[in-house]
């Protein structure tokens, strides 16, 4: 718990807004609610904002996408309910707008240039840890965004992140309250457990039983709304072939790449660095002492591995290995480049410190013949002409599905074929049905009320398709057939352990008065005993842990506390509490990340608080 404590207490405004965003990357949160949207049917108002229908499906198909990978590929779809979903993502969209205004309201900002530095600064917008535009438009892409719509969209994330951090970061804890917590958190039990495992196999689950439930839920066996489309794929690779490229312009384009060939050179280097504790002064003066041992003759990998401060080389004697020419630092490379073969540089500075560099070798560019490079020569000449190609024919193809009533004249214009997909949800299927942006795109008014064919969708920077709905099966009852034995594997769980839950109740009142021993043999079993657990013990359910923790100090040692609960794989287990334990005080540094988290929780609170006060004083119609 105390590790926790840690963790969750540093860098709360940092946490804040790269939570927000990392939430986006994971695709777990309203990262698809907010696309540009058709307003011609409302779904709520929030003090006069309106929030759309077609917000509200997309919100809502997000919610069943969520709970469908939660909840695993053997769920069953039909199982969840449209309308409490619907409720669900209503109530998120209303809260965030309510958010948004109170942040208008208090004057929260946030200026252009500190969005592009939270853009820059992402890491999942980084390759080799700098921004990569190229990395942004894949990332945003699969999120279904495009450059302006996704700024729009993280400038309100951090609107809500300002408000939730101005009002979180002011909360406070006392003295008092952070010395109880860290008594309540070092406090050890003394507990014994019993446990007696469910049978439902042995359990008689009857026809009208199985009958009765169906009826009761019926609105629960509904089979899943489900389409089956025709597409279209337009591929980037098809271009490849249609295009052509010289002997002549191979051989000039060969020419260069062996032009641009650079010798490598072997380095290795003792690393200073210069840090909170080091100054630039200090680290030179030590570089300096270490170039005059190795003048006296001493040899260079045994002080490398002595001093250096580099990780990744200091075990090996500074070696860096072969490199050629922009993978180290400027001033580095400058004077790795001056070197003759065993000679050492004076302290060169860099970002990191200062450095000993030393040339253990070079190395002549290695010059591949014309046919070794013939394959990579040839797709680097045609991939900028292909990339022309494919942008023509995707907005040909766009053009050509926006005209047709089918896709079959766009197929034609195109010499492509028409696919049929295999039936799936609003959680998606397999294939190019598994892709969100299709998903979406088939579930939409336009394609599936409409009938109309779907924009030109970039599942990636190689595909395009166009899709319609060809076929349209909506919720049906299930039979009873179909789900009765699902519905029997249901309830004979639960009298399995309803008759669990009677055996344990006139266990614990038999112990409880003194009828019973209280450590006697029960069904072959006896008591498992332990001591001085703690709150996070490991090897104990976490469900027996949370109900030993919520009883009462026994009034005596020969006077336990009973109690029982229930497990996830529908056993129970008998509890005896036999003692509580006050563990050792809280050191001053445990104390200041006890404060830190109390102060962290307190905060979410009163920003809960703060989301109810909006919504009782809002004008909210939902319709």
């Amino acid at each position: 718990m105390l590790q926790n404590i840690r963790d969750n207490s540093q860098g709360w405004i940092a946490k804040t807004i790269i939570g927000l965003i990392v939430v986006l990357m994971a695709l777990t949160g309203f990262e698809a609610i907010f696309q540009a949207a058709s307003h011609s049917q409302d779904a709520a108002k929030v003090n006069g904002q309106t929030i759309s229908q077609n917000e509200l499906s997309q919100a809502t198909d997000m919610q069943r996408r969520q709970l469908m990978q939660q909840l695993g590929k053997d769920f069953d779809p039909a199982l969840l309910d449209d309308k409490l979903l619907r409720d669900e993502a209503l109530k998120g969209l209303i809260t965030r707008k309510l958010l948004l205004q109170g942040a208008e309201d208090a004057k929260f900002a946030f200026s252009e240039a500190a969005l592009d530095q939270v853009i820059l600064q992402t890491p999942e917008f980084q390759v080799d840890g700098k921004f990569n535009a190229d990395r942004f438009d894949q990332v945003i892409r699969q999120m279904g965004y495009g450059r302006l719509q996704f700024r729009d969209m993280l400038a309100e994330e951090m609107l809500i992140g300002q408000l939730r951090t101005g009002l979180a970061g002011s909360s406070f804890v006392t003295d008092k309250q952070v010395e109880a917590f860290a008594r309540l958190e070092k406090q050890t039990r003394d507990f014994a457990s019993l446990t007696f495992k469910a049978d439902p196999a042995a359990v008689k689950v009857s026809e009208a039983e199985v009958k009765a439930h169906y009826d009761q839920h019926a609105k629960e066996f509904m089979s899943p709304d489900q389409v089956v489309i025709d597409y279209i794929e337009l591929k980037k690779s098809v271009f490849f072939d249609q295009v052509k490229v010289s002997d002549d312009e191979l051989k000039a384009q060969y020419e260069k790449e062996i032009a641009n060939l650079a010798e490598q050179r072997h380095a290795a280097h003792i690393l200073i660095e210069v840090n909170d504790k080091v100054t630039d002064a200090q680290a030179k003066a030590r570089a300096e002492e270490i170039e005059q041992r190795l003048a006296k003759g001493e040899d260079f990998a045994a002080l490398a591995k002595e001093f250096s401060q580099d990780p990744g080389s200091a075990t090996t004697g500074g070696d860096l290995g072969f490199a050629g020419p922009g993978v180290y630092d400027p001033a580095f490379e400058d004077a790795l480049y001056q070197l003759k073969d065993g000679q050492v540089s004076a302290p060169v500075r860099t970002e990191f410190g200062y450095h000993l560099i030393k040339l253990l070798g070079v190395e002549a560019p290695q010059v591949p013949s014309f046919a070794s490079l013939k394959d990579k020569l040839t797709r680097d000449l045609k991939t900028p002409l292909v990339e022309q190609r494919y942008v023509d024919a995707s907005k040909q193809l766009q053009d050509a599905a926006y005209e047709a009533s089918d896709l079959a004249q766009p197929a034609q214009d195109l010499n492509l074929k028409v696919h049929t997909s295999a039936a799936f949800g609003r959680e998606g299927g397999e294939g190019i049905t598994a892709n969100r942006a299709v998903v979406q795109a088939a579930f939409s008014e336009e394609v599936l009320e409409e009938a109309a064919n779907s924009t030109a969708i970039e599942l990636d920077p190689e595909t395009t398709v166009v899709l319609r709905v060809k076929e349209h099966r909506k919720p049906e009852q299930l039979p009873l057939e179909a789900v009765a034995k699902n519905i029997s594997e249901h309830l004979a769980k639960e009298k399995a352990t309803a008759e669990l839950k009677t055996k344990a109740d006139k266990l614990i009142a038999g112990l409880r008065d003194g009828s019973i021993a209280a450590d006697s043999v029960h069904e072959g079993q006896g008591w498992k005993t332990y001591e001085a657990v703690t709150r996070g013990e490991d090897g104990i359910d976490p469900a027996e842990l949370q109900a030993v923790f919520r009883l009462g100090k026994p009034q005596a040692k020969d006077k336990p506390v009973y109690t029982s609960v229930v497990l996830g794989d529908g056993s129970l287990v008998v509890l005896q509490l036999k003692g509580v334990n006050e563990g050792a005080a809280a050191t001053d540094e445990e104390k200041q990340q006890i404060r830190r988290y109390l102060a962290s929780r307190a905060g979410q609170q009163d920003f809960a608080a703060y989301r109810k006060q909006l919504e009782a004083n809002a004008d909210i119609t939902r319709y």
